[in-house]
């Protein structure tokens, strides 16, 4: 959530800010800095009553003490009518705070300076780009293929038990995905991440603070008798371990991991592009957070970024970084790395993690600060990647190592698995 007091004073900037994301904001930062002005003057109108009121309390009892009981019950009737006129005041501004909260939380984070201009994620920058594209034998198949002929991943199965969407990971396929677990969290721990075990549902404060609501309620999966809800990532949980903490400067940096299954309604996806492995309801994924100083965020985002590249780079997979466009970033981002897998199989490039950093957005909602060196406290910056989600990479390997003897493992998660060869 953007900060009040900066919209106040930066209107033009934030509404330029927003334009990159293809959103012209005029009309709400217009109705947000007019609900602060009457939230700020009906404070200012209830402080000033409570004041008063206080002083003909005092004012009272002096009158009390020195017999003059006329004059005191003649203010005690001015106090009354003060009392009803701060009740009023305060049912006020308690209405203008919600209705000003309600209107922050659908204003989006605003983009970094570096963020490119666009519309589509045909227009994000390809940063970098890394590794060999293989050449396949004759006969080579895309991963829903293979999984059928290697009896790895049952989609058949996952529809009769829940619905499309929900596969069923047998026997060497069910170790292969083990195996990308195991070894995702131990590559994040080395880097000095400390592994978390988080719940798979959470609370509606928590799906707030970390943005997903209400920008996302129609994706996620919602219990609406115990109203939680299944969580899209195991970002929203871990972060939320600090929603409402104060940290201190030397505590930084925060470095969290953890892996969960994720539920995601993906309502209205369809076609060839989400076959297979490609757009799941139910998948797993581990994820990295950071809870960074304001000045260090930017440095400690390069660092998931270089992180991530080392996996995929043990992986042997050729892959791809995109830098994010204002159009194609997600609502609470400030910057965004996506990076892609390519798959030979299908001739296109595979979504595989995004790396963002949300500044103070995510902090603002959550009430996560540190106390600077001054004693004061401040807002400090949130980031997350994926590190990463499994169902796509699996499908690189899948299609990236296949031979006409078999689905080679690659090296660096045969002692995970514990055999070299799918055949």
């Amino acid at each position: 959530m953007l900060q009040i007091a900066f919209i106040r004073e930066n209107q033009e900037k934030v509404i330029k800010a927003l334009a990159k994301r293809n959103m012209d904001a005029t009309a709400i930062v217009e109705e947000v800095v007019q609900l602060d002005e009457k939230r700020r003057a009906t404070q200012a109108e209830l402080d000033n009553t409570l004041s008063e009121s206080n002083k003909l309390s005092k004012d009272i009892g002096d009158l009390m003490k020195a017999g003059e009981k006329s004059k005191a019950a003649i203010l005690k009737e001015k106090t009354v009518l003060l009392k009803e006129k701060s009740k009023t005041l305060g049912e006020t501004a308690v209405v203008l705070a919600n209705e000003l909260t309600e209107k922050l939380y659908t204003l989006p984070n605003l983009p970094a300076d570096i963020v490119p201009e666009g519309k589509t994620p045909e227009d994000n920058l390809n940063v970098f780009e890394e590794g060999e594209i293989p050449v396949l034998h004759e006969g080579a198949q895309p991963h829903w293929e293979l999984v059928k002929k290697y009896d790895i991943i049952d989609f058949e199965l996952g529809v009769k038990i829940t619905g499309a969407g929900f596969p069923v990971y047998k026997g060497k396929g069910a170790r292969l995905q083990r195996a990308l677990i195991n070894y995702f969290l131990d590559k994040n721990v080395e880097s000095g991440y400390n592994e978390v075990q988080v719940p798979h549902l959470v609370n509606e404060a928590s799906a707030y603070g970390t943005g997903q609501l209400p920008d996302k309620e129609g994706q996620m999966y919602h219990d609406a008798a115990d109203d939680l809800y299944l969580i899209p990532t195991a970002e929203v949980p871990v972060t939320n371990i600090f929603r409402d903490v104060i940290l201190a400067e030397n505590d930084f940096p925060v470095k969290y991991t953890g892996y969960t299954p994720c539920f995601r309604r993906e309502a209205g996806s369809y076609g060839a592009h989400v076959r297979g492995l490609n757009r799941l309801h139910q998948f797993d994924k581990v994820e990295i957070v950071r809870v960074e100083h304001p000045e260090k965020s930017y440095a400690a985002l390069d660092e998931m970024v270089e992180h991530v590249k080392g996996i995929l780079q043990e992986l042997k997979l050729p892959y791809r970084i995109l830098r994010l466009c204002g159009g194609d970033m997600g609502f609470a981002s400030a910057l965004t790395y996506d990076f892609e897998v390519y798959s030979t199989a299908q001739e296109r490039w595979l979504e595989i993690s995004s790396v963002s950093n949300f500044e103070t957005f995510q902090a603002n909602r959550l009430k996560l600060r540190f106390k600077d060196k001054d004693g004061k406290n401040q807002l400090a910056h949130t980031l997350n990647g994926s590190s990463l989600a499994l169902p796509r990479v699996l499908a690189g390997i899948l299609e990236n190592y296949q031979t006409p003897e078999g689905i080679v493992i690659p090296e660096v998660l045969r002692p995970y698995c514990g055999f070299d060869i799918i055949d």
